[in-house]
């Protein structure tokens, strides 16, 4: 062999071993990049999974009763509670009152999804509705007895599990899931999709809900949002019933944001929402991590905005006290039974004649409109004088939508196969 052949050999070996090289390099550059992304991957999951926290204590009491509880009917189909808190514990929540030790309800949803998640179906539960509160357990281990009571009397007495034991024996429907949320996260989730729009009518200037705003189309922050969802004095006619719809189109402007954004498609926007989301976040221990919510959730961006509907159960003034609310009785049963049976249900934006408690009169409020104090009454409520005018649903449609029932009296729509009631979808324009 030559010293031309071998020469040649050498350098094409120097180019094969600098070629070699560089490909591991380029190889371990990968692998700490792969490593890296899974760490910061990692890392998120853990971080974003450890802001929620487990409600065990409610999961142990609700263990208690589970031979009373309602069984489910249809496979697939889930039914969750979502609990608006008002505590002042914790970090941001002490600006907005005295910490007296305990909380209450300020806002309470009944969400249904359908097995087949093409729709999902929040109802508004009333805190001044009267209803029959069990027996619970409350935080200092004692036992309360069965009463007749506010609504939001429940969870102030016995927390989640006891909120959710009432919800249960008010409406035969078995609750999968709850979320409880406080004001700071609330203030999170509006802040990470940079805020949503809302429409006033007129500006708005209100001290105690610490809001100053210009008349028309609005974005909200979250400071402003949590004002405008908790305002009663300089919003609407002051009722809890024009409160609780004022939620309910702020909550489709708010799913109607994060669905119009592609934010649940994006990692980089989505990562600041799932955090916002679950801060201050507590639930059920099956959905206390990253992977239960995306079980629970996975699938929920395929629902048309339009089929993601907002409601307030048919309710009433409650007979004995003008400030209390009550059932309207054989619908709101036959609601129930339909979610119960993952039936659908329409909503329209026509509105009731009379606004209810707190309401009865428009823009007064009632001087006790906060107190949870056990109302003294009957132990169920009382049967309504069928024969006389409702107060609040004499504009619908009952006795096409609840399969032959008994038509309640004043002006009718035509005949429908679904029920309709009044409310929103997430697809309506605020402004609109």
């Amino acid at each position: 062999m030559g010293p031309g052949t071998g020469a040649s050999a050498t350098g094409d070996g120097l180019v094969r071993r600098r070629r070699a090289r560089r490909l591991r390099i380029a190889a371990l550059g990968a692998c700490v990049l792969v490593l890296g992304g899974l760490g910061a991957g990692l890392a998120a999951y853990v971080k974003l999974s450890g802001n929620i926290t487990a409600d065990e204590a409610a999961a142990e009491e609700l263990g208690r009763y589970e031979k009373e509880r309602p069984t489910a009917l249809v496979k697939g189909a889930q039914n969750i509670l979502l609990i608006g808190s008002d505590t002042r514990s914790g970090p941001g929540n002490a600006r907005y009152g005295h910490d007296n030790g305990t909380e209450r309800s300020d806002t309470v949803i009944l969400l249904h999804l359908a097995a087949d998640r093409r729709s999902a179906t929040a109802v508004s539960l009333p805190r001044d509705l009267m209803v029959n509160v069990p027996s619970c357990r409350k935080p200092d281990g004692s036992r309360t007895e069965p009463t007749f009571a506010m609504f939001n009397y429940a969870y102030e007495t016995g927390g989640s599990a006891c909120l959710i034991r009432t919800v249960e024996k008010l409406t035969d429907i078995r609750v999968d899931h709850h979320v409880v949320v406080d004001f700071t996260g609330f203030k999170r989730m509006v802040d990470a999709v940079d805020g949503v729009e809302v429409c006033l009518k007129q500006p708005v200037t209100d001290k105690d809900a610490e809001l100053r705003l210009p008349a028309g189309r609005v974005t909200l922050d979250g400071e402003q949002a949590l004002g405008y969802v908790r305002a009663r004095k300089s919003l609407g006619d002051g009722s809890d019933t024009d409160r609780m719809e004022r939620q309910q189109r702020f909550l489709g402007a708010l799913v109607n944001k994060v669905r119009g954004e592609d934010v649940l498609l994006n990692p980089v926007k989505l990562y600041p929402v799932l955090d916002a989301a679950t801060s201050s976040l507590t639930t059920d221990p099956a959905l206390a991590s990253l992977r239960g919510l995306y079980q629970l959730v996975r699938g929920l961006r395929e629902i048309p905005t339009d089929r993601v509907r907002f409601m307030t159960v048919p309710r009433e003034s409650y007979v004995h006290n003008v400030n209390r609310d009550q059932l309207v009785e054989p619908e709101a049963g036959k609601l129930f039974a339909r979610l119960r049976a993952d039936q659908p249900v329409e909503v329209t934006g026509v509105v009731p004649r009379d606004p209810g408690a707190n309401g009865s009169i428009p823009g007064v409020n009632s001087p006790s409109a906060g107190s949870n104090t056990p109302h003294s009454a009957p132990d169920s409520p009382p049967v309504r004088d069928s024969s006389a005018q409702p107060s609040g649903y004499g504009e619908y449609v009952f006795e096409a939508a609840f399969d032959g029932g008994t038509p309640l009296a004043g002006p009718v729509r035509a005949p429908s196969p679904t029920p309709t009631f009044h409310g929103n979808t997430a697809a309506d324009d605020p402004c609109g």
